[in-house]
């Protein structure tokens, strides 16, 4: 455990939370605020690498991070597409999408199964060369990725606010409504499906870029590790304002990591068991509330019983 405890491992499981709170903000915003299980999540996460890793490599480390998003908008646009347009449901639209997402990042990684950044001018790199105090060089990551982080979660608060964030979140509540409204659900649906794209490859270029090579499996089990995150932080923080939602995202996605790397860390299940711990805390954290209800009933059943009333029903 003391390894766990020290400040190097919990700088790590900061940079990898921060990573995963984007993906769980993508998560946020199709499956919480649109209301749709959109399952391209890991094809995009590999997407966001594939193309950030090749700009890197190409000579242009500045343009990894919007190319990476580029491309995941354009993921979350052909998943709107086959919704909205050919009538797909949206399990399948996504399901569709991250089949065919695997040829591509393939064709993109130059039909390498893996890439390698050591000795690239990656912007981690770039970042750690703006000063030579000793600390920059160990938490000039973990800066950049809060910056970034922070960035993201200003501007997702701000454009939910907007009159198109506005339409979005309503097209989730009641898309009958909005389109009463003279409001296009389909075009509402795609823009929601472009930021949530957008938010999945930046997380999986950053992540690239932080751990200098990846494979194509890069993305395998992610939609299950922001499910989790998602559902953590909604569990702690609950239905607050947009800006205390956001929060509970990215304290869902940072403790979500730190229980798989105390759990993983302190021997209690093996590396390959990660998946594992994954859908036990995903499991978990979705059965807490009925947990929760189901507590309550049976204190009220026992403070009845006390009183010599009838139990609850």
């Amino acid at each position: 455990m003391p390894s766990i405890l020290s400040l190097a491992a919990l700088r790590t499981a900061l940079e990898v939370g921060f990573v995963y709170s984007l993906v769980a903000l993508a998560l946020f915003i199709s499956f919480s605020v649109l209301n749709i299980a959109d399952l391209s999540t890991d094809g995009c996460y590999t997407l966001g690498f594939a193309v950030g890793a090749t700009v890197t490599l190409a000579g242009h480390p500045f343009l990894a991070l919007p190319a990476a998003m580029a491309a995941g908008a354009a993921s979350g646009l052909v998943t709107a597409l086959l919704q909205t347009r050919l009538g797909v449901e949206s399990i399948l639209a996504g399901i569709i999408v991250n089949t065919g997402l695997y040829t591509v990042n393939l064709a993109v990684m130059g039909w390498s199964s893996n890439l390698s950044l050591y000795g690239s001018p990656s912007l981690f790199a770039l970042a750690k060369g703006l000063s030579t105090a000793g600390w920059w060089a160990k938490w000039h990551e973990l800066i950049l990725l809060a910056v970034i982080l922070l960035a993201a979660c200003l501007l997702v608060i701000s454009f939910l606010g907007t009159r198109l964030g506005l339409s979005i979140r309503a097209t989730g509540d009641n898309a009958d409504m909005v389109r009463a409204s003279s409001i296009n659900p389909a075009f509402t649906i795609t823009a929601g499906l472009c930021l949530s794209g957008s938010l999945t490859g930046l997380g999986g270029c950053l992540i690239g870029l932080l751990n200098k090579s990846s494979d194509i499996n890069l993305g395998s089990g992610m939609v299950t590790v922001a499910l989790a995150s998602l559902i953590i932080g909604e569990s702690i923080m609950g239905r607050r304002s947009m800006a205390g939602r956001v929060a509970g995202v990215v304290l869902g996605a940072c403790l979500y990591r730190m229980i798989v790397a105390v759990a993983i860390s302190t021997s209690l299940v093996p590396t390959e068991g990660f998946k594992l711990v994954s859908a036990v805390i995903v499991a978990a954290a979705a059965a807490s509330p009925q947990g929760r209800r189901l507590i309550a009933l049976h204190r009220q059943k026992r403070a009845a019983k006390g009183k010599g009333g009838a139990a609850p029903c």
